[in-house]
């Protein structure tokens, strides 16, 4: 769709940018988007109601799995509203509060599930590592401290980005890549030096997700230590089997991560629509995958899930008799 120049609109608003080329096709794309909008919601629902719900799931594993479910919440419908909006309705004009607005919240809850996946390799490295101290460790004072300094740091971190943006004019096309605002995106719009944003935005990134996969895998390379130190080959499956799930989820956050990152930095040459794809796997699938492979992996939750299935199933049975 060709968009009609207007100088004073295009100071105050930017374009977002479905499938480009494929217009004709977005009530069809928008199906399978739908369907994954809808799971994450579902799912991640799910996960927060057995939690809440069950009180022998009051403990510190799950409430970090909590944490995760509701970040994960949140990053998916930061995104919703453009995505479907473009799909639906063509909606492609955004207003630059409504973007810097959209663009905080996508970068803070992305840091914060860094924040969230290192705490909950915390928690795997006390229980399998000491155990007898696990509960005195992970208090739920301890727990809620660690929840809201990762929300504080990420926060805080991302806060000036917008302040940072705002001060830009931006002369070259308002028209922008992707179906939400992202602070790379729209600072490369702006006609002025970038070296301050370009900057800070590595310093966020290093001092936020670059700390955190360090020290997650130091933590690994210490559990995998006591792993191998235990006499029982059976033992050594059990504690390893504990981790599986949140070494899921952190392979599912952080091979998008690099992914896009090198596409980003290398892939120049290839189709735009990978770049697309990619922006799309890094934003929806950890949220997609993390409730179904902690309903898979995680005996506890799994069995919780059958049980509320069976429930329903008999209730209907009752109702239809």
């Amino acid at each position: 769709m060709a968009i009609p120049y207007n100088s004073s609109l295009q100071k105050s608003t930017f374009f977002l940018t479905g499938f480009q080329g494929l217009e004709e096709f977005h009530g069809w794309i928008s199906i399978p988007f739908c369907s994954i909008y809808l799971t994450v919601i579902l799912g991640n629902l799910t996960i927060l109601h057995i939690i809440r719900t069950d009180a022998t799931l009051h403990q510190p594993m799950y409430y970090f799995l909590a944490m995760l479910a509701l970040t994960d919440l949140g990053l998916c419908l930061s995104t919703l509203p453009t995505v479907l909006g473009i799909f639906w309705f063509d909606a492609r004009e955004i207003g630059l509060p409504a973007c810097f607005t959209q663009l905080f919240f996508i970068h803070t809850l992305s840091l914060v599930e860094s924040s969230v996946l290192l705490s909950m390799s915390i928690d795997r490295y006390v229980a399998i590592c000491n155990p007898l101290r696990y509960s005195s460790v992970l208090t739920p004072v301890r727990i809620i401290k660690m929840g809201l300094s990762s929300v504080l740091r990420s926060a805080l971190l991302i806060l000036p980005l917008p302040f940072l943006l705002k001060r830009f004019q931006y002369c070259r096309s308002h028209v922008l890549a992707h179906a939400y605002c992202l602070h790379l995106e729209i600072m490369k719009l702006a006609c002025s030096s970038i070296i301050v944003n370009h900057i800070y935005g590595l310093f966020v990134v290093a001092c936020t997700v670059g700390v955190d996969s360090l020290l997650i895998f130091l933590s690994y390379a210490l559990i995998l230590r006591t792993v191998l130190s235990i006499a029982s080959h059976q033992e050594r499956l059990r504690a390893l089997n504990t981790c599986i799930s949140h070494i899921c989820a952190v392979l599912l956050f952080y091979i998008p991560m690099i992914g896009l990152s090198l596409v980003h930095r290398f892939g120049e040459h290839l189709p735009r629509i990978v770049h697309l794809l990619m922006s799309y796997v890094y934003l929806l699938v950890p949220p997609l995958m993390n409730p179904i492979v902690y309903s898979i992996k995680t005996k506890q939750i799994r069995q919780r899930i059958i049980k509320r299935f069976e429930f329903l199933k008999s209730l209907r049975c009752f109702q239809k008799d």
